[in-house]
């Protein structure tokens, strides 16, 4: 007789495999369509190719051409991601270290352009004297003389507009068009004072002379936090969720662009030079952001903790203590009246203006939110060209094909919970002038109109993939590197065409992005999927990989020709743009 086994002490048998033939079988299979996808990631080709029709102008033959979709995160496109992100090192790289200035001062003007600005300073006289003798139709020829010379100046080369137009053109809103509104430039009493000093016309840090003789010139990485809401866990959840104050890491949140431009003005302003820097915004553990920066040059620590101290952004909202109306009971509109009414007493609401006049009108006015940097405040010294600069880069870089909510895998129930309340405060929180939270608040937003829904703005702050970070996640100074990324593109195309030895002008890019993009012999439109020369998405992914394996050996065998014999010269962005998914000119 055999003794009963306890529940839970016995083994669990290992399990059978399924059945050949079964379903079970041909379910645990690998799908051949994702087999292709994975191929086509791992070769760069990216997997949600646009369509594109060109048509040549010359001779009128048509032809289908798959152009990358060029998305930024990998949850679309993973080969378009590591592409940008490769980009973006490359860019950071080519101007963290300069040592001259990227971006050379403008050309001096020819004596064409010298001479149409003195024809448009004479149309401008004559115009003047035309307005106070009452001449009115003297006045509208001249100005259609003005725009016909402004044309030929836009046409010589000149960037820019000489003088605002006449006649109220580019105007905006019945409320933009009012008078400005003034704010006290006075710095608040619990900020530290900062000293000013005439910023030079250089973004090139300082060059240090050892005992030895050698020079050396280094640059710095920085990390900027917002302040502290609450204790939290090594998670980054709250101790005490009640405690944690959500309200504020909201509105820190959506403003928080606005406090990194305070920062850089202000530096800039304290230091004397125009520091250029390149970074990226993301979030931390506890969800709210920050941003790691790589700064030109060298600025003393000191310097940087007093600056992101004394720097501050003040947010001259109406106020938002009360919530009067729900999502579930908000105002409505009045069609007649054309403005959103108190579902009661039909009375219409505050409108933007009237609740900014009444700010204007109290003295003892206070913001309605101060955005700060907390004290944690991290900066350290980088060598040009050593190990710790490429992990650097890297490490800036970690997040930018992710979405914000994506960046820290939620693992708990806590850190669900904690997520789920951020969330729901972003919803309520006003993102702009014109958001429609604002009726939840008593106050109509900027040109308010029925298709408002309170509670239910579609600002990008308000979704939760994004964490209230709203707009862009990188940030690059004007003056980094003198390119923009398509410059960047350009340049590692260039390097991959000189090293195969191919000559021809780029036939896969519209006009105005190759080589030449003065002349223009191609039209452009997007194919529709079902016309009869767009091929299955499948076929079009196949002959894609088969084009990439075949340029892909054509480099490396190019790369060993060109170290048995003479390298060519290779820049930083050349040597790094090149490797695995970059795109060979076809």
């Amino acid at each position: 007789m055999t003794a009963p086994t306890l529940p839970g002490l016995t083994t669990d048998p290992a399990p059978e495999a399924p059945r050949p033939g079964s379903r079970a079988a041909r379910m645990g299979l690998p799908r051949a369509v994702d087999v292709l996808k994975d191929v086509a990631t791992e070769y760069g080709v990216c997997i949600r190719p646009l369509a594109m029709r060109r048509t040549d102008l010359d001779t009128g033959l048509t032809e289908v051409i798959d152009l990358p979709c060029g998305a930024t995160r990998e949850d679309k496109c993973p080969a378009c991601a590591k592409k940008n992100r490769r980009l973006r090192q490359a860019q950071i790289r080519e101007g963290w270290h300069r040592t001259d200035e990227p971006t050379p001062g403008p050309a001096p003007a020819t004596e064409e352009q010298q001479a149409l600005i003195v024809l448009r300073a004479h149309l401008e006289y004559s115009r003047d004297e035309a307005g106070r003798a009452s001449q009115w139709d003297q006045v509208t020829d001249i100005d259609d003389a003005i725009r016909e010379v402004e044309e030929a100046i836009t046409a010589q080369g000149l960037r820019g507009r000489v003088g605002p137009p006449h006649g109220g053109d580019d105007q905006g809103d019945d409320e933009d068009s009012g008078k400005r509104r003034k704010r006290s430039t006075r710095r608040r009493q619990d900020a530290p004072d900062l000293p000013r000093r005439k910023v030079e016309a250089r973004t090139v840090g300082k060059t240090y002379t050892a005992p030895d003789g050698s020079t050396y010139q280094p640059s710095m990485w920085l990390t900027l936090t917002l302040d502290s809401y609450g204790p939290v866990r090594p998670d980054g959840t709250p101790v005490n969720p009640d405690r944690y104050d959500y309200r504020r890491a909201a509105w820190d949140a959506v403003h928080f662009p606005r406090l990194l431009d305070r920062f850089w003005q202000n530096l800039r302003r304290c230091e004397g030079w125009n520091v250029q820097y390149a970074g990226c915004v993301e979030p931390q553990r506890r969800l709210a952001p920050h941003a790691h920066f790589a700064i030109r040059g060298t600025i003393p620590r000191d310097v940087l903790r007093t600056v992101a101290a004394a720097t501050y952004h003040q947010v001259w909202w109406p106020a938002v203590d009360v919530q009067r109306y729900t999502r579930d009971r908000p105002p409505v509109w009045d069609e007649p009246a054309e403005a959103w009414v108190d579902p009661d007493t039909r009375q219409p609401l505050a409108t933007w203006g009237e609740a900014l006049d009444a700010i204007d009108s109290d003295p003892d006015a206070e913001p309605v939110h101060v955005v700060r940097f907390g004290k944690q405040v991290d900066a350290r010294g980088v060598m040009p060209g050593t190990d710790d600069a490429a992990r650097t880069i890297r490490y800036i870089t970690k997040y930018i094909t992710k979405a914000t909510g994506d960046c820290h895998k939620i693992a708990t129930d806590r850190q669900q919970r904690h997520l789920d309340r951020l969330w729901q405060q972003l919803q309520l929180t006003p993102c702009t002038d014109r958001c429609a939270n604002w009726l939840l608040y008593g106050v109509q937003p900027k040109n308010a109109h029925a298709k408002l829904k309170p509670g239910r703005c579609k600002g990008k702050v308000h979704q939760r993939e994004t964490l209230g970070i709203g707009g862009r996640r990188i940030l690059i100074s004007r003056d980094w590197s003198g390119k923009t990324l398509a410059d960047h593109k350009h340049d590692a195309r260039a390097w991959v065409k000189a090293l195969l030895g191919v000559t021809t002008d780029s036939a896969g890019a519209p006009d105005g992005q190759g080589d030449n993009p003065e002349r223009v012999h191609h039209a452009w439109e997007l194919a529709r999927p079902d016309d009869p020369d767009v091929g299955p998405m499948s076929h079009r992914l196949m002959r894609a990989i088969s084009e990439r394996a075949r340029w892909r050996t054509e480099l490396l065998a190019a790369k060993d020709r060109a170290a048995q014999g003479a390298t060519p010269d290779l820049s930083a962005t050349e040597q790094n743009s090149t490797t695995d998914g970059e795109e060979p000119p076809q």
